[in-house]
Parts: C-alpha cells; sequence; structure tokens
C-alpha cells in the first residue's frame, strides 16, 4: 500500500515563516516628546538658561515699574498693570532668540545629524524644538503673571477672557518660532544669530504700544509704532484682561481698533511667509 505524502506535512507554511517587518522606530509622538524631554532636561541641568525667561523680564518690570515708570505719563491710567501684557509680548517674542540660538547651537555640534542617523523623521527635530521653546517662555510668562500680583495687576474680566489673552500670547509665540528657525538655519554661528537677533527683537519691541503711549510720538514713528504686531498683542491682552487705558483715538489704525484679529492676522500671516523659508534653510543645512 502506497502512501502520497501530504505537501503541506512536513512543510512550513510560507505565510507562518514571514517574520514581522521591523518597525522603523517610535511613532511620531513617542519621537517628538522625547525630543521634548531631551530639550527641557538642559534646562534641569542648567537653571540658569531660564534667567532670560524669569530674571530678565522681572528685572524689566521693577526698572519700568518704579525707576522709569515715573517718567512715563499716561494720564488716567496705572501705569504698572498697564506695562506688564507689553513685557509679556516682549518676552514670548524672544521665544525666537531661544530657537534660533538651540538650534543653531545642534546644526553646529552635530547633534542633528546624529539624530538624522536614528530612525525618526526630521520634522520631529523642528517641532521638539518649538514646543520646548514655548513650555521655556510659558514659565517666564507664569513668573511675570505672579510678580505682576505684587505690583497690583489684576484679571478684571473673566476666565474666559484671560485664557484668550494667554491663547493670544502662545498663538504669536509660535509664530516666532518660525523666525526663529529661519535665523538658526541660516546663520552659520551662534554669534552671529545673537547680533541679528539682539538688533531686531530688541528694537521692534521697544518701537510699540508695549512701555510707552504712541500718541506722544512723531508721527512717522507712530505710524510704524502702532502697525507693529508687538502693539496689537499687548492690546489685545489689555482689552481681554480688563486692564484699564486710555480710550483708542478714533483715528488710530484698524489694529488697534481689533487686536485681537490683528494679532490672530499677524500670527498666520507671520506663520505662512516665514515657515516655507524656515524649512527650507533647515533642509538645506542639514542636507548632506
Amino acid at each position: 500500500m502506497s502512501t502520497v505524502a501530504d505537501p503541506a506535512v512536513g512543510t512550513t507554511n510560507a505565510d507562518e515563516s514571514v517574520v514581522p517587518a521591523r518597525p522603523d522606530g517610535p511613532s511620531f509622538v513617542r519621537q517628538v516628546s522625547a525630543l521634548v524631554r531631551r530639550n527641557l532636561f538642559h534646562i534641569r541641568r542648567q537653571p540658569e538658561n531660564l534667567a532670560d525667561v524669569t530674571i530678565q523680564p522681572v528685572m524689566f518690570v521693577l526698572l519700568f515699574a518704579y525707576v522709569f515708570g515715573g517718567s512715563i505719563q499716561i494720564p488716567g491710567v496705572d501705569y504698572k498693570p498697564w506695562l506688564l501684557p507689553g513685557i509679556m509680548a516682549q518676552t514670548i517674542a524672544f521665544s525666537a532668540f531661544i530657537v534660533a540660538i538651540g538650534l543653531n547651537t545642534d546644526i553646529g555640534k552635530g547633534m542633528v545629524d546624529r539624530l538624522r542617523s536614528l530612525p525618526i523623521r526630521r520634522s520631529s527635530i523642528l517641532i521638539s524644538r518649538s514646543i520646548a521653546a514655548l513650555i521655556h517662555s510659558s514659565i517666564g510668562v507664569a513668573v511675570m503673571s505672579v510678580t505682576g500680583l505684587f505690583i497690583g495687576w489684576r484679571l478684571h474680566d473673566g476666565v474666559v477672557n484671560a485664557l484668550i489673552g494667554y491663547g493670544l500670547l502662545l498663538l504669536f509665540g509660535f509664530a516666532m518660532i518660525w523666525i526663529g528657525i529661519l535665523v538658526g538655519s541660516a546663520m552659520r554661528s551662534v554669534e552671529a544669530v545673537n547680533g541679528l537677533m539682539f538688533t531686531t527683537i530688541f528694537p521692534i519691541t521697544f518701537l510699540s504700544n508695549a512701555f510707552a503711549r504712541t500718541d506722544v510720538m512723531p508721527s512717522w514713528l507712530r505710524t510704524v509704532a502702532e502697525w507693529n504686531p508687538i502693539s496689537a498683542l499687548s492690546q489685545a491682552m489689555r482689552d481681554n484682561w480688563g486692564v484699564a487705558g486710555q480710550p483708542q483715538r478714533a483715528d488710530a489704525p484698524w489694529p488697534l481698533h481689533h487686536p485681537e484679529l490683528a494679532t490672530i492676522i499677524w500670527s498666520v500671516g507671520i506663520t505662512l511667509v516665514i515657515a516655507p523659508l524656515a524649512l527650507r534653510a533647515f533642509n538645506a543645512r542639514t542636507t548632506d
């Protein structure tokens, strides 16, 4: 009696012999969270890196409130609470500075090249750097909010409006981060980044209504200051936080009459224009 061997017997099913494909790496969310922790670890290891968003803004608050404030007169307005939103706007604008220096340092030291050798997406490097910078700046905003309580600043218009003010602040910070990515990728050294950012961000923040009223400026300078996005952001926070100020002039430009919408438009516009340039500069700098 002959037997016919079943071809299925003693053989291995082809489907069972397939080894599952090795994943390319952790999920995108895990990539970003790991890199955010890596960026924030530098703050934990070197807490002096928080000086730019803690000591410096508090110093500005105290200097302008108690030293320079006496010579900056705004009739019928308590200057100290009026000042605080402007300093917060300045602090969030400096998030571009933080990103530019951090990214340029990573590129210069070869850290970005080492990260690219890992199974992670290139975009996770920029997103994690952006999130870490927003957290970094948010710490300064929280410190200034507490400081403001000691100089008479209060939130007068409820929780919702308070959150709108803080939300606009973070939205503008996100737009400024793209400027930092562009500068950090385009400049060849940290010294060049420092020189460019210091000579642009500082004048932009001071040439606004953040620290002083604009109606006493020369007409040409007043026009520049009142169309400055920092002015719209500062005014939006004052309006939403119930900070008393002078009524807007009838001939004041549109951004000061509609500061919330103007801040959104500025933030979206800066992002749409600068983000593609920043990505191109980053890719050009990090491509072999």
